[in-house]
């Protein structure tokens, strides 16, 4: 035996008292070694073993079906070795584009993927804001754009996107009809922060609405610094700030929607200062009756009555004029179409709780707007007055009186949501484009009035997302009042005059085919958003991270 093997220690002395604990690997040789490495995750390849001894002593035997590779310790616990095999997909978050594509990518991504925070806003304190005071600006941010009538996935963007904005990245945002809520965790092991605000009052103004996407947008923006004491300060100008228009114009603006959509459907001028004089009445009785505090459902049926009573006047006294379309342009200036709209875009978004609650309000609104109507037509009925649905409809022989009233109908339901001064012309001129096409389709091509509402809807639509993308605003001024010339307000009345003259069959089918136009006129301006997108640039769209859509479950 030599010296050498004579130092070697035997057999029993190779398995040492003092062995690797469980998660350290062995040395790669039999020698003692101070510097022990940490073994990899399971499922990944481990180095390969130097001598047979330490295959004796090592307890992490490499996964079946896993060949070692051929490297060494040091290549093995390199960063990549930390990510899923796949590789963690790069977001391609790109800051010139909106940031309502930017955070609802986000918040389609789960919470472990998404990325930090890259430049917080300025904070007074050093040590960073409060977090239930960023959470307070939150919600009284999102309260704004939901009372105003904006769609629950815009409005969680835009709260992910105040969250974000002062550094705070692990948020969950939660909107429904009437409760927002957000959650924050600062990390795995504490406990979360979560606070929730109920919206109680709603109110249709687009001029506050677009100052709340305007400081979203400035909070978004990593160059522009705002601490949180400014956007508090910002926030209550909002609220003190007082509507753009006084009541007066909003009192004419709703006569004049109701005579332009009198012109529209076959009217001369004396329908249309009728419908005008009725419209008016209409919306002072109604301020009245929410002055007095009654329910909305209520308001709705008084300011419904007025245009009806003075259409079934002129019918009484032999006047020749077409006093349907006097009652046909008084539900115009009722129908709720910003609410169906954002009710249907809701539903198609994913947000089904809020879409429902939003339907069932519209529900509710036209079942008023049916029983102011229905009661005076009753009673004109029984007093011997001779209403011929047929004579209502316009032919489409004028189509430049029917353009002009489309866009007076268009202008004046933008004064009547308190639209900016400058977003005014664009809706007026998207209105009058929609009423071409659905002309041009309908009256011209002979195309059924269901499909041509949708081809026109849809055209407002994509117009409004380009422009409100190209400002950085809301899509909302600039497709809702555009849609006024095509809400179904003559097969309203139809249906209401045939279940007035008893024939409920004939009512039911008018109320269906009004039901179909209301529909075609949500989902084409949804998909015309939709479709605004395939022609811009998409973040994150290109590692398949981009804006995803909500998962189905395909009826399981």
């Amino acid at each position: 035996m030599t010296d050498a093997e004579d130092r070697k220690p035997q057999s029993d002395e190779a398995r040492s008292a003092f062995r690797p604990p469980s998660g350290v690997a062995a040395p790669a040789d039999g020698e003692s070694s101070t510097t022990s490495e940490f073994a990899l995750p399971e499922g990944l390849a481990v180095p390969k073993a130097g001598p047979s001894e330490s295959e004796v002593t090592s307890e992490f035997a490499l996964p079946e079906g896993l060949d070692a590779p051929q490297a060494t310790p040091a290549e093995s616990y390199s960063v990549s070795a930390f990510t899923p095999p796949s590789g963690m997909p790069a977001v391609n978050l790109t800051k010139d584009l909106p940031w309502q594509d930017r955070m609802r990518t986000m918040l389609r991504m789960p919470v472990a993927e998404r990325p930090a925070p890259e430049s917080p806003q300025r904070h007074d304190d050093e040590t960073g804001p409060a977090v239930p005071r960023v959470l307070d600006l939150t919600l009284r941010i999102g309260e704004l754009l939901l009372a105003g009538g904006e769609g629950a996935e815009d409005v969680e963007a835009a709260m992910f996107a105040v969250c974000r904005s002062y550094g705070l990245d692990r948020c969950e945002p939660n909107v429904t009809f009437t409760l927002l809520s957000i959650s924050h965790q600062p990390s795995l092991v504490e406990d979360p922060v979560t606070a929730s605000r109920t919206v109680r009052r709603r109110g249709t103004d687009y001029t506050r609405l677009a100052a709340v996407f305007h400081l979203v947008d400035d909070l978004s923006d990593p160059e522009t610094q705002i601490s949180l004491e400014e956007a508090y300060r910002r926030l209550a100008e909002m609220r003190r700030n007082r509507h753009p228009y006084p009541t007066w114009v909003l009192t004419s603006a709703s006569g004049l929607l109701a005579g332009a959509a009198s012109l529209l459907v076959g009217g001369d001028l004396i329908v249309f200062v009728a419908a005008l004089l009725g419209a008016m009445l209409g919306d002072r009785l109604a301020w009245y009756c929410a002055g007095r505090g009654l329910p909305e459902f209520y308001q709705f049926a008084v300011a419904a009555m007025p245009p009806a009573a003075i259409g079934i006047t002129l019918t009484l006294t032999h006047v020749e004029v077409k006093a349907s379309a006097v009652i046909t342009g008084g539900l115009f200036a009722l129908l709720p179409g910003r609410a169906l709209v954002a009710g249907v875009q809701d539903g198609l978004t994913g947000f089904y709780i809020t879409a429902a609650a939003r339907l069932l309000e519209v529900l509710y609104f036209f079942v008023s707007i049916v029983a102011g109507v229905l009661v005076v037509l009753y009673f004109g009925v029984q007093l011997g007055a001779k209403l011929n649905p047929d004579a209502a409809l316009g032919t489409g022989d004028d189509p430049v009186v029917q353009i002009i009233a489309s866009m007076l109908l268009s202008l004046a339901f933008a004064i009547l949501l308190q639209q900016e001064r400058s977003t005014v012309l664009a809706v007026t001129l998207n209105g009058g484009v929609a009423w071409c096409v659905y002309g041009a389709m309908h009256y011209a091509g002979e195309i059924s009035p269901v499909a041509s509402t949708a081809a026109a809807a849809g055209l407002v639509g994509l117009f409004g997302q380009l422009m409100s993308r190209y400002r950085f605003a809301s899509a909302l001024p600039y497709t809702t009042a555009a849609i006024g010339p095509l809400l179904p307000g003559s097969a309203t009345y139809f249906g209401l005059l045939a279940i007035a003259q008893s024939e409920v069959d004939r009512g039911l089918v008018s109320l269906s085919k009004a039901v179909a136009l209301a529909m075609a006129i949500a989902i084409g301006v949804n998909l015309g958003s939709e479709i605004s997108r395939l022609f811009l640039k998409v973040p994150g769209a290109a590692s398949a991270a981009g804006r995803r859509a909500a998962k189905r479950t395909r009826g399981f």
